[in-house]
């Protein structure tokens, strides 16, 4: 018989269980879920910094115009919601088509003032970073919308925008944000929309969408916001990409 040890027999090695060094380890902990894989924004008090601006515009064309002076919560109470022209049919039914060639020959040459909202430019390609899908959904023209990112270069960043002149309903109703969805090949359930103003969160809602409201836009204050009851309501970015 051999003298060497049969299999069954011979020495095994201890099981050494793997430990991973601090570091990797401090990183696996800290990797957030992914909540929503799809992330739509609102374009205006959302991403840009363009409520001064559209408010020194409806300033402009109500006294242009008409000869007056609305209180600016009139002014841009509609703001964010049906477009334009809806916004001027409130303040004269029978003036509308002045009011909006004389609001965007003056509101247009603004855009070179924009900004984006704090820290959303970090916090978009962190979003992008993570393999994110984003788009933008607002109640600008298109060719708008063109002018603020000719002079913020974010467009790269969304897969989609639409805007308010590809739809014939317009926010609160959910159809631009279900046409975002389509065009991303998603289900509105994988979507979060993001938005500063009431039919933001009524068309998210509507389209079966997580619906948050944020409070930098300047343009509708945060009681009405809660009024409609977002999903998520927050303050900053960092405070949107928790609840994301």
């Amino acid at each position: 018989m051999s003298g060497r040890p049969s299999p069954s027999t011979s020495a095994r090695s201890p099981w050494v269980p793997v430990v991973q060094p601090p570091a990797i380890a401090a990183a696996v902990a800290s990797i957030k879920p992914m909540r929503f894989p799809v992330v739509l924004f609102d374009l205006d008090g959302t991403v840009i910094d363009s409520g001064a601006i559209i408010l020194a515009s409806m300033r402009h064309a109500a006294k242009e115009v008409l000869g007056e002076e609305p209180p600016d919560e009139l002014l841009m109470a509609a703001v964010g919601g049906p477009g334009l022209e809806a916004q001027m049919h409130a303040l004269a039914p029978d003036r509308v088509e002045e009011l909006v060639t004389v609001y965007r020959a003056h509101n247009e040459p603004l855009h070179e003032q924009l900004v984006c909202c704090v820290g959303i430019d970090d916090l978009l390609l962190r979003l992008k970073d993570e393999g994110r899908r984003l788009g933008i959904v607002t109640a600008k023209r298109r060719a708008t919308v063109a002018l603020a990112f000719d002079v913020l270069p974010l467009a790269h960043l969304f897969e989609t925008v639409v805007g308010g002149d590809e739809t014939k309903e317009h926010k609160p109703a959910p159809e631009p944000l279900l046409l975002a969805a389509g065009r991303l090949g998603v289900e509105p359930e994988d979507c979060a929309y993001v938005g500063d103003s009431p039919f933001d969160i009524r068309a998210a809602k509507a389209a079966g969408m997580f619906a948050v409201a944020v409070t930098w836009g300047g343009i509708h204050d945060r009681p009405k916001l809660e009024a409609e009851e977002p999903d998520a309501i927050v303050g900053n970015a960092e405070e949107l990409y928790a609840a994301l």
